[in-house]
């Protein structure tokens, strides 16, 4: 892999520049502040274009990739970091607030992902919060996989199973969360995100968000 390159060709194939993303991301982030105060400091893994990193309210925010593209996408409030985010060793034990991530852990083989999730609740601090929205494999299997670079499989059931068994104890689920990607003739629809973020009615869903908290006395077990 090449130093600061995710995967060749991935932010060209994936991940075009999109103007919707940021319309969209202005309202999830607007939605998931409910578990993030103004006065905490958050850090975002796997930020790719910073979508969530640019447009959450917080006194601190840091972003982090493995591609260098978090770099020239951070917004002048934002303190990007290229590196593995399942290697947190520049950041302090409690340290943080907040660890947000999207679309992240379908993309790590599982020693990988046990990693990050022990990382994760070292640099947490108190009362902090893991907060992670993912393609739920069990709404769509079909298109799961469509992305080249996803090589682990989740739904709505497995992943509080997993956070469980790495440490965590579940504080939120919702099975339905939004639609599987950006790419459909409905993407331009940005107004509705509101709607659809609290609509018991959701079509096309496809992602799931979780929200854990580090267990009392949990250990993460290295692997």
């Amino acid at each position: 892999m090449t130093s600061g390159v995710y995967a060749p060709g991935y932010f060209e194939t994936r991940l075009p520049p999109n103007a919707n993303r940021v319309k969209v991301w202005t309202h999830l982030c607007a939605y998931l502040q409910r578990w993030i105060r103004p006065q905490d400091t958050v850090l975002e893994l796997g930020a790719g274009w910073c979508d969530f990193a640019n447009n959450v309210k917080a006194a601190r925010v840091v972003a982090m990739d493995l591609d260098a593209t978090v770099t020239k996408a951070a917004a002048p409030h934002v303190t990007p970091v290229v590196g593995d985010c399942t290697d947190l060793s520049a950041f302090e034990s409690g340290s943080f607030d907040v660890v947000f991530a999207s679309n992240l852990l379908e993309h790590l083989e599982r020693p990988a992902s046990s990693r990050l999730l022990g990382e994760a609740r070292r640099v947490l601090r108190d009362g902090g919060r893991l907060i992670l929205m993912q393609p739920n494999f069990r709404l769509n299997p079909g298109r799961y996989f469509d992305d080249f670079t996803h090589v682990a499989i989740f739904t709505d059931q497995s992943l509080q199973d997993y956070l469980v068994s790495e440490g965590w104890s579940i504080e939120t689920v919702m099975a339905r969360f939004l639609p599987l990607t950006l790419k459909s003739r409905g993407s331009g629809l940005t107004f509705l995100v509101p709607w659809y973020l609290r609509s018991p009615f959701k079509p096309l869903a496809g992602q799931m968000l979780v929200v854990a908290v580090p267990a009392e006395g949990g250990a993460h077990v290295a692997r």
